[in-house]
């Protein structure tokens, strides 16, 4: 899996994307778009989820 640094720059990518498929009334490229952002909001999800497990173990000293 990437780097949480290449989803946030994918997130923003996606978001300017989308607000030039906004300015061009292109609705294919906003559909891209947002798929893009959707995708990368997932991952950003799943790091967040990762990040949170890893404390909770250190916290409470569980191995994982």
């Amino acid at each position: 899996m990437e780097s949480k640094g290449h989803f946030e720059f994918q997130e923003m990518a996606a978001q300017l994307k989308r607000e030039a498929a906004l300015l061009t009334g292109d609705r294919l490229l906003a559909a891209e778009a947002r798929t893009e952002e959707a995708e990368a909001r997932l991952c950003l999800t799943w790091h967040a989820i990762v990040d949170t497990a890893t404390e909770i173990r250190q916290l409470y000293g569980v191995a994982g």
